[in-house]
């Protein structure tokens, strides 16, 4: 039946809502990480009268028409850039980007993909790497003589070596914008990869026009309020139900019961046909279903029909 596909896809579409949700409280202590948030878009609809046609007469026209719904569908998960707010760690290689802008990331294939998480380190050879021992690009390399780094708001980097009075410059950290961040393709370990959605990267000196800032010492945490999602969880839930309890799991049931009683009534009429046809009628009447319509009672006997008898 048309109703069971129709509440199929909302089920289907709720489901989805809650895994979103789900996936954005998981994250919620995740660096750098962006909350989604699902968007849906109805189906085409099946015209069963067309509004503003004809009716009967030459200038009467149907002024409203009668239109089905088919269903619901996910249009988007989109991802909700909005900045996190910045934590303070004291690591002098935690960095945060306040404002928009992705850390440029190199991966052990050569290609570049982009970061909101900050939380770097240095790896054998001194190169700055993240977590997952990946380059940050440019490639910075701190001495192993340096007693501490300094990163300047603007991405220039430097250190305090060891014998040295005055700090050595060791390169200058660039960050990239996109048109349209929400394009972005995320690959999970907090990195992003551009698209065509996404448009080209345009790399840029952290401070200037269309540029956060770098803030050394900070890492910027998840954009995801836990009311919040907790609260558009507890939304979600009637829709689906438990155990059968659900807006959307009643109406599948209410079909599904319809369904039941129409399949019983068509093998009913199909096997008193039967019977019919067969000549067993007689015999051994077929058994009605419970559903059927109650006979009428018999009227009480007339006077005359009294005194005939």
């Amino acid at each position: 039946m048309r109703a069971l596909a129709i509440a199929a896809t909302g089920m289907s579409a709720q489901e989805r809502n809650i895994e979103v949700i789900a996936n954005n409280v998981a994250n919620i202590n995740t660096t750098g990480f962006k909350r989604s948030r699902a968007e849906f878009t109805d189906l085409i609809y099946q015209n069963e009268r067309l509004q503003g046609v004809s009716s009967r007469g030459r200038d009467a026209t149907v002024p409203e028409g009668a239109q089905i719904g088919l269903g619901v569908r996910t249009a988007a998960i989109r991802s909700v850039n909005v900045q996190g707010s910045l934590a303070a760690t004291g690591n002098q290689l935690d960095l945060a980007v306040n404002g928009r802008g992705y850390f440029q990331v190199q991966t052990a294939n050569g290609d570049t993909v982009y970061t909101r998480a900050g939380a770097f380190n240095v790896n054998a050879q001194g190169q700055i790497v993240t977590t997952d021992g990946l380059l940050v690009t440019p490639t910075i390399v701190v001495p192993s003589t340096a007693t501490a780094v300094q990163v300047s708001q603007s991405g220039l980097v430097t250190a305090t070596v060891a014998g040295q009075t005055a700090p050595q410059q060791l390169g200058q950290l660039t960050i990239a914008n996109f048109v349209n961040e929400a394009g972005l393709l995320a690959l999970g370990g907090n990195l992003f990869q551009q698209t065509q959605a996404s448009g080209q990267p345009n790399v840029g000196v952290p401070g200037e026009q269309a540029y956060g800032t770098i803030q050394q010492g900070y890492l910027e945490s998840s954009n995801v309020d836990p009311v919040s999602e907790i609260t558009n969880l507890i939304s979600a839930r009637p829709l689906m139900g438990v155990a059968g309890a659900g807006s959307l799991a009643k109406v599948v049931n209410a079909a599904l019961a319809s369904k039941h009683r129409f399949n019983e009534m068509r093998d009913f009429f199909a096997g008193v046909g039967e019977d019919f046809a067969a000549g067993v009628w007689q015999d051994a009447p077929r058994a009605r279903p419970e559903f059927r319509v109650k006979p009428k009672r018999a009227e009480k006997p007339t006077a005359e029909e009294l005194s005939s008898c």
